[in-house]
Order: structure tokens, then C-alpha cells, then sequence
């Protein structure tokens, strides 16, 4: 199978409300994309014109229009976030004590239940069309655990999946010591993806005796900083994170 050309954006800081919106507005680009498709396959004589020249892929001789790929990463003021089969009583905060703490919360239409999103970690978003990669949402999943473990190594840092729970984790099966480094959430229309994962390098853990990370109880929540002792450079792990996406997606940043 021949790389897949991604377009690479560092949104840099950037609000989660804001991060959204983009996200779904690359996601409905690609839907529209795809329906152009379907209605050329079924013959139909009328297609949106703006749909075949909206898509940033560059001209070639095929006259087709095409899905973009793309991967965001960015961090985030302090946010909770809760999936859409999450509960809200897994926010340990009221209303008033997040405004008090300055921080926002979001419902999402994401998978998994609630996260914490701030600054020193990094929030990684793909927007893949995985049609062009195989359509399959758990090794989508495994994969995007998979870049995380990778990045992980290059610290000397063991990742490991923990059985029936998605996302990082460092002594998984030692009770009493299992801690998660790495939430994943994931939505999928018409196998376009959007929303991803969220890799605690230098984030502030205090933020997570708010809630009970992802729902699971009595675990605890690391970073790379706390398991080295010390912060890393947050660009260099951000390049890391870009050359293990080449590595496990068989694609091309551009």
C-alpha cells in the first residue's frame, strides 16, 4: 500500500471549544467529499461543484474528487471533557467550583467517559479517512495506542495496554500500581475519524483528583515528567510523536 499524505497542523494553545469546531468542519469537508462520490458512482448527474474544488488535495490528472487527512496536535487550557456515554458524576467539582478553578467543561460526541485536557500535555487529533487504511475502529485504536508506546520507549518509558480498557498505561498488571499516561477518545462517521488521544508529558496531575479519570476507579494517572522525575522538552516529544504517527499509519506528514 502506497504512504498516505497527511497535512500536519500545530494549533499550538488553543481553546477546546475552538479545536472542536475545526476539527468538524474538516470532518464535514471530508463527508461532503464522499457523498460527491457516492452520487458520481450512482450515476447521478448533479454534483456539487464547490465539493470538487474545496478539497486541498494537489491537481492531478484524475478529475475525482478526494478525502484530506489530517493531524492536529495542540494543548489546551484546563478542560474536562466527558465522552457521550460518560457521567457527569465523575466530575468531582460543581458547576461553581469549576468556574472557581477556571475550568471549563465540555459534553463531547466522543467515546469514553470524562479526561482532563491542560497545558504540558499533548493533544494528538487525526482526522483520517480510513477507508484509505482499513476499516477497522479497534486497530485504529491499537494503533493510536501503539504511536503513544512507541514515544514512550524513546524515554525509556514501558507503555503497555491494559486489558478491556483503551488508552496507556505503565504497570497495568501490577495492582495497587497500575497508572494511565495516555486517554484515547475517538469518534468515526463513515469511517472519517475525529477527536484522538491526549499524552500527559508535563501536565499538572493535580487536576485529575477532580474527577475519576475515564471512570475507573481507585487508579492513578502519570505523565512523563513524573516517571522521569524531571520535564522534557515539549517540541522534541511533539516531533517524536509526528515520526511514530509516520511509523504506525504508513503515511507522510506534509
Amino acid at each position: 500500500m502506497d504512504k498516505q499524505n497527511v497535512i500536519f497542523k500545530d494549533l499550538g494553545i488553543i481553546e477546546y471549544q475552538e479545536a472542536w469546531d475545526y476539527q468538524e468542519g474538516l470532518l464535514q469537508e471530508n463527508l461532503r467529499v464522499k457523498a460527491a462520490l457516492r452520487a458520481m458512482e450512482n450515476g447521478q448527474k448533479s454534483v456539487d461543484n464547490e465539493v470538487l474544488t474545496s478539497n486541498l488535495q494537489p491537481p492531478t490528472s484524475n478529475p475525482l474528487p478526494s478525502t484530506t487527512n489530517y493531524f492536529l496536535l495542540c494543548e489546551h487550557p484546563p478542560v474536562f471533557t466527558l465522552g457521550k456515554s460518560g457521567h457527569k458524576e465523575n466530575v468531582l467539582l460543581s458547576d461553581q467550583e469549576l468556574a472557581e478553578h477556571q475550568i471549563s467543561f465540555f459534553r463531547t460526541n466522543r467515546g469514553g467517559d470524562i479526561t482532563f485536557h491542560g497545558l504540558g500535555q499533548i493533544v494528538g487529533y487525526p482526522i483520517l479517512d480510513l477507508e484509505k487504511y482499513y476499516t477497522d475502529i479497534g486497530k485504529y485504536l491499537r494503533n493510536l495506542e501503539e504511536l503513544v508506546i512507541l514515544t514512550l520507549a524513546e524515554y525509556g518509558i514501558r507503555g503497555e495496554r491494559s486489558k478491556g480498557e483503551t488508552g496507556v498505561w505503565i504497570d497495568p498488571e501490577i495492582p495497587g500500581k497500575e497508572r494511565k499516561i495516555c486517554a484515547i477518545g475517538v469518534r468515526c462517521s463513515r469511517w472519517i475519524t475525529m477527536h484522538g488521544f491526549a499524552l500527559n508529558v508535563n501536565t499538572d496531575l493535580g487536576y485529575f483528583d477532580h474527577i475519576i479519570p475515564c471512570g475507573i476507579q481507585n487508579k492513578q494517572v502519570t505523565s512523563i515528567q513524573k516517571e522521569l522525575g524531571f520535564a522534557v522538552d515539549l517540541e522534541e516529544a511533539k516531533s517524536k510523536v509526528c515520526k511514530n504517527f509516520e511509523k504506525v499509519f504508513g503515511s507522510v506528514l506534509v
